[in-house]
């Protein structure tokens, strides 16, 4: 009997979190690709700005098929008219019942000023209390330290985006310091 993930290894990267502070929203996200235990590329660009730069998008896991569902979330976006709750919902009930989505292995965040969201495969669209958002290898260490920022310093939503990023390099062997980070003003 094989094991699959003898011939395939695993595929773990990314550290994306995304914070709104003080009317501003900013995303970044790390730039290592791995595979297996071999680092394939260290400065991809994981977050990006989409719908007439209204709103930003980061994604982790397999890249195609985070491109194929960054597709996707765009056309919801364009059905909705840039409603960003409305194109998540519909997405992630298209990747949850839909037989080719359901199959892809990847996770988005999505924001815009105002609103933050995760979205996955499993249908779920999750919006934080405190406007922090992270997904990835490094998620969980990249929020831990932007919550701390957040409570604890003066700094800006990209300062705590940066240094939170910086702190999960450190620590999380599929992130590396080769960071993007997009930002978003509010409307006045």
């Amino acid at each position: 009997m094989s094991n699959k993930s003898n011939f395939y290894p695993i595929v773990r990267s990314t550290t994306v979190v995304g914070v709104i502070k003080d009317g501003k929203a900013a995303m970044g996200a790390d730039g290592q690709v791995s595979f297996g235990n071999t680092v394939m590329k260290h400065s991809t660009k994981k977050v990006r700005k989409i719908y007439q730069d209204k709103i930003m998008v980061g994604f982790a896991g397999a890249t195609a098929d985070a491109f194929t569902l960054l597709g996707k979330f765009e056309e919801k976006l364009e059905a909705n008219r840039g409603n960003l709750y409305r194109a998540s919902i519909d997405l992630a009930k298209d990747w949850r019942t839909d037989r080719y989505l359901r199959k892809l292995e990847a996770m988005l965040v999505v924001m815009n000023s105002n609103q933050a969201l995760l979205i996955s495969g499993t249908g779920d669209v999750i919006e934080p209390d405190d406007c922090i958002i992270s997904i990835g290898s490094g998620g969980s260490y990249a929020l831990s330290a932007a919550r701390a920022l957040y409570k604890h310093s003066n700094l800006s939503a990209r300062e705590i985006v940066e240094e939170s990023l910086k702190i999960a390099a450190d620590i999380c062997i599929y992130t590396n310091d080769h960071i993007t980070i997009e930002e978003l003003e509010g409307s006045k």
